[in-house]
């Protein structure tokens, strides 16, 4: 069994990709799925598109390569976490459209919980904090809105699941209804630390403990796929919410090690042990992973506009044609000529969270050409991270190493070099960039017996490039000195 296949599905598209004993891609396909948004503010996703696009491109990537089920070891899991689906045990129909993690319908009731004094014991026990963002409020909000749906939950008539519990229920044929400790520990239903779901919450914000899945560890087998899904009965033997995937492929397996994805926003997180670390600061404490009894625990920063000011740079300013082509524009210039850009279009994310925040451009001058915007554009996201990454440092009370890097905005060497010399210490970004489909294969391969051991995984994870920081303390000082200026600038502008 040469293989392990990690099905990835994210908010816009499902991925399953195969890897080899080695840790490189054996192959891998993707495919869209549908968006749907009802109106302002709600986004969903009908949970049948999610399954029938994953099954197809596990099916298709096989196909392609001609890998007959016996020729995988196992089926890992990871997924958009805080998507919620709720379905009929019975008949496996979903009773509503998920509701997707980005969706804000459920805001005024989150005010509601706040005001009622609610915040400072869901912080406490979950880790988090109220927010729409995470699924108790989603799953209430179905419960209160599908004529019927209470008293059918009460009744055990229903299932909810985040996607990983829709995936495994869908690939064992209605066997497992399931979820494991990372995706547990961001539907704010869940104690952290006692590992276990809370009755007090439950009671508080009105969900019955019979519509949820059994709690299980990120790696272990489960069970296995339907005979008739893929010919044979596959393990399925991991799942992971997809950060927390990222930071086990990565291998930030001890305390103290941290990546960051840099996607359309940014994701930071840090190993701080098996221990769950508070936060002074606004970010989040989350399950990383449980792998037998032990569970690894992990502070998590998010920036909400990372590679997206490189898309606005594309489509709203023209200013490059693709987006692979900003390195090239940025490194024209030696420095961004004294230009610094906020992304805060949607607001500022950790640690400032300020939703009154907006977009700013600041020290332009006649000498200003598209390319020190560029630069300043890239340059305002590694600044963002720093930014999460000073008060990772204060929660944890760990200093960094290194930071390891993935996701599409890594393999820009000028960005990548600017995050050294900006956060001085290392910048390290592996072979493999699929780090979310890589760290559920690697959960899954611990599970059977593909991979021995964590040691055996580190032997799998190659290193691409480390970016070692040139830049004087000096100038960095500076430097991020008149970024807290932009940024001040560029605060609470949206109330003024």
């Amino acid at each position: 069994m040469p293989y392990v296949l990690a099905l990835d599905q994210g908010t816009t598209s499902s991925r399953a990709i195969l890897f080899d004993h080695d840790g490189r891609i054996a192959g891998a396909a993707q495919k869209e799925f549908r968006q749907i948004f009802p109106q302002a503010g709600w986004v969903e996703h009908d949970p049948l598109d999610i399954w029938s696009s994953q099954r197809d491109v596990a099916l298709q990537v096989l196909g392609q390569h001609g890998i007959a089920a016996s020729d995988i070891a196992a089926i890992g899991i990871t997924n958009q976490r805080e998507t919620t689906v709720v379905w009929d045990r019975h008949t496996g129909e979903p009773i509503h459209n998920a509701i997707v993690w980005q969706d804000r319908r459920t805001a005024s009731l989150c005010d509601q919980w706040k005001a009622a004094g609610y915040g400072q014991r869901v912080q406490r026990k979950t880790g988090l904090v109220i927010d729409a963002y995470f699924s108790a409020s989603k799953l209430r909000w179905i419960l209160d809105n599908v004529p019927g749906a209470r008293d059918r939950a009460r009744r055990g008539e229903l299932a909810f699941g985040t996607v990983d519990s829709w995936l495994s229920w869908q690939l064992s044929g209605g066997a497992l209804h399931i979820t494991d400790a990372s995706n547990a520990s961001r539907t704010m239903l869940y104690d952290i630390a006692a590992g276990s779901w809370d009755d007090e919450l439950l009671d508080l914000l009105d969900v019955p403990r019979a519509v949820l899945p059994e709690v299980r560890p990120s790696s272990e087998v489960y069970g296995a796929t339907a005979l008739n899904l893929f010919g044979a009965r596959i393990p399925i033997a991991s799942m992971a919410g997809d950060q927390q995937a990222a930071l086990f492929g990565q291998n930030c397996f001890s305390r103290g090690l941290a990546k960051n994805t840099y996607g359309t926003g940014c994701f930071m997180l840090m190993n701080v042990g098996q221990a769950p670390v508070a936060s002074r600061h606004q970010l989040l404490t989350t399950v990383g992973w449980q792998i037998g009894d032990a569970t690894d625990y992990a502070l998590e920063g998010s920036v909400f506009i990372g590679g997206a000011v490189v898309q606005w740079l594309r489509d709203g300013l023209g200013v490059i044609k693709s987006s692979a082509e900003v390195e090239a524009l940025a490194a024209s210039v030696p420095d961004a000529g004294g230009v610094y850009l906020v992304p805060a279009f949607a607001g500022l994310g950790a640690p400032h969270w300020d939703q009154y925040a907006r977009g700013l451009v600041v020290g332009l001058t006649r000498g200003t050409t598209a390319a020190h915007l560029a630069r300043a554009a890239l340059e305002g996201i590694a600044f963002q991270v720093a930014d999460v990454l000073d008060v990772m440092r204060k929660d944890s009370g760990i200093e960094l190493d290194e930071l390891r890097v993935d996701g599409g905005a890594a393999a820009n060497a000028l960005l990548m070099q600017f995050q050294a010399d900006i956060l001085h210490v290392p910048v390290v970004r592996p072979q493999v960039i699929e780090t979310t489909a890589l760290g559920a294969a690697f959960l899954a391969g611990l599970a059977v017996g593909f991979w021995k051991s964590t040691a055996d995984v580190h032997q799998a994870w190659q290193v691409d490039r480390t970016f070692e920081p040139t830049m004087s303390a000096d100038e960095s000082s500076q430097r991020r000195s008149r970024w807290a200026e932009a940024l001040t600038r560029a605060r609470n502008w949206e109330s003024q």
